[in-house]
């Protein structure tokens, strides 16, 4: 009989050990779902930033199909107008038409998405880090519209005569090849104009300085020169000439930067 009541007390104990041991886990579950409502409140925040700035990409699309036409018709004029391309493929005017309506769009839509980026971001960052992002944003966009405008008024007119008249060669450019290449083209040039913007920054960070720099010339010209031949279309002198000489002017400029800020 004593047997069983003591048994009796051992299950009830185990029971109870059970019982407080899921309640302590309960608890500690607790705390740490209510330490990671921030977490999940960013994140949910972020989902939302994303669906705007595509839902605006999206309108903007659509916006842009019906200007993509005088848009081609525009981009072509380096060529000689549109009667100077010769389509191959039965899709190929679809997909050209398909892309820059695209590239519209996301054009159209840039400041909204640069606005939904910079409003998620500045609620986290201190208040002179504020006043750089809303300063840095402007000036990275005057750069890649300098750097597009500068491939739009200096590289393609010397380039595609270079091009289309190598050695005598008649050449039929397709449609696909010609756009492909002209923005391409504006956009690699148009990042590498974000020179200064991109220093700048590291210099801020105290990652490089101005004496760093200006001691590092030699370096730079070669790097430069890597880059120009990489996104020109040819690596002969005059089109590499092209695109060094603004990238030198854009690293004086950068150093001059960075010793502002060195000094800030």
């Amino acid at each position: 009989m004593t047997a069983n009541v003591t048994a009796e007390k051992k299950d009830k104990r185990k029971w109870r050990d059970v019982f407080r041991a899921f309640g302590r886990a309960h608890k500690k579950a607790s705390v740490q779902l209510e330490g990671s409502a921030p977490l999940l409140n960013h994140l949910n925040e972020l989902r939302i930033r994303v669906f705007k700035a595509f839902l605006a990409l999206m309108i903007a699309t659509g916006i842009s199909f019906v200007f993509s036409e005088q848009v081609i018709g525009y981009l072509a004029t380096p060529i000689g107008g549109m009667s100077k391309l010769v389509s191959i493929e039965l899709t190929e005017n679809i997909a050209i038409f398909m892309k820059v309506s695209l590239l519209g769009g996301f054009v159209l839509a840039m400041p909204i998405i640069v606005y939904q980026i910079m409003a998620f971001i500045l609620p986290g960052l201190k208040h002179n880090e504020r006043g750089w992002l809303l300063v840095m944003v402007p000036f990275a966009t005057l750069l890649f519209a300098g750097g597009v405008a500068f491939t739009w008024f200096v590289m393609l007119p010397t380039a595609i005569p270079f091009l289309t008249g190598f050695m005598g060669i008649t050449t039929q450019v397709r449609p696909e090849n010609y756009f492909e290449f002209v923005t391409s083209l504006m956009f690699w040039i148009g990042v590498c104009f974000e020179m200064p913007m991109i220093i700048m920054f590291l210099a801020k960070l105290k990652f490089v300085t101005a004496k760093q720099l200006l001691s590092g010339w030699r370096y730079a010209i070669v790097i430069m020169a890597i880059v120009a031949a990489s996104v020109t279309p040819t690596v002969d002198p005059v089109n590499m000439g092209l695109v060094m000489a603004p990238l030198m002017g854009l690293y004086l400029i950068s150093i001059v930067l960075a010793a502002i800020v060195g000094r800030g």
